[in-house]
C-alpha cells in the first residue's frame, strides 16, 4: 500500500507550510489525484485519517478532500486529445499509437484550508 507513503509526504509538506505561515489549525487539505496515478482514493483517505489522528499540532484531525484529475492522452499524428481510460494508447480519431499521457498521472496538493 503505497498510499501510506504518499500520505507521509503530504503530511510533511502541509506541516512545513503551516509552520512557515504560522498556522494554528489546518481544517482540510484538498488533493488532486490522477485517474491513472495508481493511487486509490479510498485507501488514501483511510491512511490520511489514521495519520492525522496521531499527529500533534495544526494538522491534527484535518480533513482530506480528494479530487480526480481525468486521464487525457494526446495524439502526435492528428493533434487531438482523448480520454485515456476509455481508449488506451490507440487514438480513436486516427488509429495512431504515437500518443502520450497529458494529464491523469499526478498527485498534488491543490489547497490547504487553515485558520
Amino acid at each position: 500500500m503505497h498510499e501510506l507513503g504518499v500520505v507521509f509526504y503530504i503530511v510533511k509538506d502541509v506541516k512545513k507550510v503551516a509552520e512557515e505561515n504560522k498556522v494554528e489549525k489546518v481544517n482540510s487539505v484538498t488533493l488532486q489525484v490522477g485517474e491513472v496515478s495508481s493511487v486509490i482514493p479510498s485507501y488514501l483517505t483511510d491512511c490520511w485519517d489514521w495519520s492525522v489522528a496521531k499527529e500533534e499540532g495544526p494538522i491534527h484531525g484535518a480533513k482530506l478532500v480528494v479530487e480526480q484529475i481525468d486521464a487525457m492522452t494526446y495524439c502526435e499524428d492528428c493533434g487531438k486529445q482523448y480520454p485515456t481510460v476509455e481508449f488506451g494508447k490507440t487514438c480513436p480519431h486516427c488509429g495512431s499509437e504515437h500518443t502520450y499521457l497529458l494529464t491523469g498521472n499526478e498527485v498534488c496538493i491543490k489547497e490547504i484550508e487553515a485558520e
